[in-house]
C-alpha cells in the first residue's frame, strides 16, 4: 500500500435540484379492513435529502411511498409537491414528474436499454436528438458505457446493470423527486454495495429529492439524511438523523427495531469521504518505472498507485517490482480492495479485513482515485474522545 503524510478530504457541496414534500394527514383505508393501512401520517420531505422509511413488515411504508406518486390514491388528506397540493392533479401527468424505482429496475424486457431510458422524454414530447443525447448522458452516469449497452435487451444484463438503467431511466425527464421501493433488494451483497456507493455519488452531483423504502436498517443508516421509523398505520415513531437515532431512540418501538449492538453500527455513520485520507504516490499505466520509483522514493513510500488514462486505480505496485521494469503495464489487479468516497467506515473496515490489507484504494465521481484510506484512520474514529487522533500519524502497507 503507497504511504505518505499528504492528506485530503473530500467532501463536495451538493446543488439541489429537488422539490419539497409535506404528507398531511394522509390516510389509507381498503374496504373490509379494521384499521387504516396508513393512519393520518404527517410527514415533511426537505428538497434534496435522502429520506428513509423503514419499519416492520405490514407497516404501510410501501403504501405511503405510492401514495406520493399516487400509484395508489390516498383516501384522505393533501399531498404537498413544492408548496403545490398535487392531491387532485391528473396522476399520469404526476407521474411523468417523478421518478420511480422497484426492484430489478422494473424495464420493459421487449425493449432495449436505451428505449426503456427514453420512454418518459418521448411522453413528454422531446425531440429524437434530445432523447439521444439524455441517454448516453445518463448512461456514463450510472457507469455504463453507452456504446455498449444502450442497444442490449434487460435480459442481456446482469441484475445490477438492470438496477443502474432502472435508475437512468427514473432520471431521465430529469424529475425533483426520485421514489426507490426497495430498489436494491435483489441483489447479491457486493452487488448491492456498490449501487449504493453509486446513487450516493449521483445524488451528491445531482441533489434530488429521494424517498426510499427498505427493510434493512444498514442500509438506511448508509444512504438517508435522515430516517423514519415508522410503526403500524405508519405511525412515525422516529423521524430524524441516522445519529440521532442510534444514540437517542426516542421510544422502546425504536430501541427494539434497531436491536442490540446500536453501538457497533457506529461507523455506518461515518462516510470516507468524511476522513482523512492519503494522497499517495501515483503514476499512470504506459509511464516509465523507474520515473515512478525515484518519485516514491524521494517521498518515502514503498508503493506506487498504477492508474488508467481515465485516473481510474489499476493495481498499486511495489518498488522493487517495478525496478524490474521500464514501462509500467496496464494490467489490472481484479482483487485491488477499492471503495467509493461514499462507502461507511464500517464497509473500509469489512473491505480491508477480507482483503488482508491494512487500506483500502478510495474512488470518486467516475471511479477516479482521491486517495487511499489506511486502518489506523478507521480505528480513530471508534476514539469518542478524540475522531481523528492517530490519522496523522497513520501508515497503509500491504
Amino acid at each position: 500500500m503507497p504511504e505518505t503524510t499528504n492528506e485530503t478530504t473530500v467532501n463536495e457541496p451538493t446543488s439541489t435540484t429537488g422539490a419539497s414534500i409535506h404528507l398531511q394527514q394522509v390516510t389509507k383505508e381498503y374496504r373490509g379492513q379494521e384499521r387504516p393501512a396508513v393512519d393520518h401520517v404527517d410527514i415533511e420531505i426537505r428538497a434534496g435529502e435522502i429520506l428513509v422509511l423503514v419499519g416492520p413488515s405490514g407497516c404501510g411504508k410501501t403504501t405511503t411511498l405510492k401514495m406520493i406518486n399516487r400509484l395508489i390514491e390516498p383516501t384522505s388528506g393533501r399531498i404537498v409537491l413544492d408548496g403545490e397540493d398535487v392531491t387532485n392533479r391528473d396522476a399520469d401527468e404526476l407521474r411523468r414528474h417523478i421518478g420511480y424505482v422497484i426492484q430489478a429496475g422494473g424495464l420493459f424486457p421487449h425493449m432495449t436499454v436505451g428505449t426503456n431510458i427514453g420512454l418518459v422524454p418521448g411522453m413528454l414530447g422531446w425531440d429524437k436528438s434530445r432523447i439521444a443525447s439524455r441517454i448516453d448522458e445518463l448512461l456514463e452516469l450510472v457507469d455504463l458505457d453507452p456504446a455498449v449497452y444502450r442497444d442490449r435487451y434487460p435480459r442481456e444484463l446482469s441484475g445490477g446493470q438492470q438496477q443502474r438503467v432502472g435508475v437512468a431511466r427514473a432520471l431521465a425527464a430529469d424529475p425533483p423527486v426520485l421514489l426507490m421501493d426497495e430498489p436494491f433488494g435483489a441483489v447479491d451483497p457486493i452487488t448491492r454495495q456498490r449501487l449504493q456507493d453509486e446513487l450516493l455519488n449521483i445524488q451528491e452531483e445531482l441533489g434530488k429529492t429521494i424517498v426510499m423504502v427498505t427493510h434493512d436498517f444498514d442500509e438506511a443508516v448508509k444512504l438517508g439524511d435522515r430516517i423514519a421509523i415508522l410503526d403500524v398505520g405508519a405511525r412515525v415513531a422516529q423521524l430524524d438523523t441516522p445519529e440521532e437515532i442510534l444514540t437517542n431512540p426516542t421510544e422502546d418501538f425504536v430501541v427494539d427495531f434497531i436491536g442490540k449492538g446500536a453501538a457497533l453500527k457506529t461507523l455506518s455513520l461515518t462516510r470516507i469521504s468524511d476522513a482523512p485520507l492519503k494522497a499517495g504516490t501515483t503514476a499512470r499505466a504506459g509511464s516509465s518505472s523507474a520515473e515512478a520509483v525515484a518519485r516514491a522514493r524521494a517521498a518515502g513510500h514503498k508503493y506506487v498507485v498504477v492508474l488508467d488514462e481515465r485516473d481510474r486505480p489499476l493495481r498499486w505496485h511495489q518498488l522493487d517490482e517495478l525496478e524490474k521494469t521500464t514501462t509500467i503495464g496496464p494490467e489490472a489487479d481484479e482483487d485491488l480492495p477499492t471503495l467509493a468516497r461514499r462507502a461507511t467506515l464500517n464497509e473500509a473496515l469489512d473491505t480491508m479485513l477480507t482483503a488482508s490489507q491494512n487500506g483500502v484504494i478510495v474512488t470518486g465521481r467516475r471511479d477516479t482515485y482521491v486517495g487511499y484510506l489506511t486502518v489506523d484512520t478507521v480505528m480513530s474514529f471508534m476514539s469518542p474522545e478524540e475522531p481523528n487522533a492517530t490519522a496523522d500519524g497513520a501508515e497503509g502497507s500491504a
